[in-house]
C-alpha cells in the first residue's frame, strides 16, 4: 500500500505542480495589471513582432502556422490595448527586407493580410471602440488585392477617432525618409518652400504618421535588441523594451511587464 500511495502521489505531482503554476501567474497578472492601471500608459505604443519563424520551427510546425499563430497574438494584443486604453497601436507586420523572402511565405503572408484587412471591416470591435484602422508604407509593392482590402479597411472606419490603429506594411524607416527628402526638395524646386525653412517639423509633415504623435514605447519581441529599419526618425527619443518570447508566444502578462518597465522609466528626451 505504502508504494500504492506514493505512486499516486508522483503521478499527480506535474498536475498539481501545473495548477499551482497557473495560479501564481493569475495571481501575478492580476497584481500586475492594478499597478499598470494606476499610471500613465503610453499614448503611443509600437510593435516590432519579430520571432513567428522561429516559433514555428521550435515546435515542428511550417512557416504559414507560425505567421497564423502570430496573427492570432496580434489578435489578443488589440484587446489588451483597449483594456488599458492604449489609444494609438503601430505593429510592424512586413517590411521592405521582408520581401527578400521565398514567393511561397510571401504569398502565405499576402493571404492572411488580405483576410485580416476585409475582417477588420467588418469586425464588431472595431466600430464599437471606434478604431480607426491605417496601413503605412509603400502600398505600390503589394499585390492589388492586399491593395483593395487596404482600402476597404480604411474606408470603413475613417470616420473614426476614439483610437487608431496602425499597420505597417511594406514599411521601410530609411524609405520614409528618402519620400520625405524628396517631397521636400519638389517643394523648393518649385518655389514653395525656402531651404532655409526646412526643420524637424517640415520632415515630419512628410512622413507616414504625420498627423501622429511619436511612439511613446517600442516594444519588440524575440530576443533581438534592435529597431530594424522601424520608425527610424520618430523612435529619437522613444523607450525600448526588448523580450525574449516570440511574437506567437506572447502572453498578457508579458505585455503587461512591457508597459509596466515603461512606467517606471524616467524619460528624459535627449536632457
Amino acid at each position: 500500500m505504502p508504494d500504492a500511495k506514493k505512486e499516486e502521489k508522483a503521478s499527480s505531482s506535474p498536475y498539481l505542480s501545473h495548477i499551482v503554476g497557473d495560479t501564481l501567474r493569475d495571481l501575478t497578472e492580476k497584481r500586475l495589471a492594478e499597478l499598470v492601471r494606476a499610471e500613465p500608459v503610453p499614448a503611443h505604443l509600437a510593435i516590432i513582432m519579430d520571432g513567428n519563424r522561429r516559433f514555428a520551427g521550435e515546435r515542428g510546425l511550417g512557416v504559414k502556422d507560425g505567421h497564423r499563430a502570430g496573427r492570432d497574438t496580434l489578435e489578443e494584443l488589440l484587446n489588451w490595448c483597449l483594456d488599458l486604453q492604449i489609444r494609438i497601436l503601430t505593429v510592424y507586420a512586413l517590411s521592405t527586407e521582408n520581401f527578400s523572402r521565398s514567393a511561397e511565405e510571401l504569398e502565405g503572408l499576402m493571404d492572411l493580410f488580405d483576410r485580416a484587412l476585409r475582417d477588420i471591416a467588418t469586425d464588431e470591435r472595431v466600430h464599437r471602440h471606434q478604431i480607426r484602422v491605417r496601413v503605412i508604407g509603400n502600398r505600390r509593392a503589394l499585390p492589388a488585392r492586399v491593395q483593395e482590402a487596404i482600402d476597404i479597411a480604411e474606408a470603413a472606419t475613417r470616420n473614426y477617432s476614439a483610437y487608431q490603429y496602425n499597420v505597417a506594411l511594406a514599411y521601410g524607416g530609411r524609405d520614409e525618409i528618402v519620400q520625405a527628402i524628396r517631397a521636400l526638395a519638389r517643394e523648393v524646386r518649385d518655389g514653395r518652400l525656402e531651404p532655409d525653412a526646412i526643420d524637424s517639423d517640415a520632415v515630419s509633415r512628410h512622413l507616414y504618421t504625420r498627423d501622429l504623435p511619436d511612439p511613446d514605447l517600442i516594444f519588440r519581441t524575440s530576443g533581438e535588441e534592435r529597431i530594424s529599419n522601424f520608425l527610424l526618425w520618430q523612435s529619437a527619443y522613444a523607450e525600448l523594451y526588448f523580450s525574449d518570447v516570440m511574437w506567437p508566444g506572447l502572453t498578457r502578462l508579458d505585455f503587461l511587464r512591457a508597459i509596466r518597465a515603461y512606467q517606471l522609466r524616467r524619460r528624459r528626451y535627449g536632457t
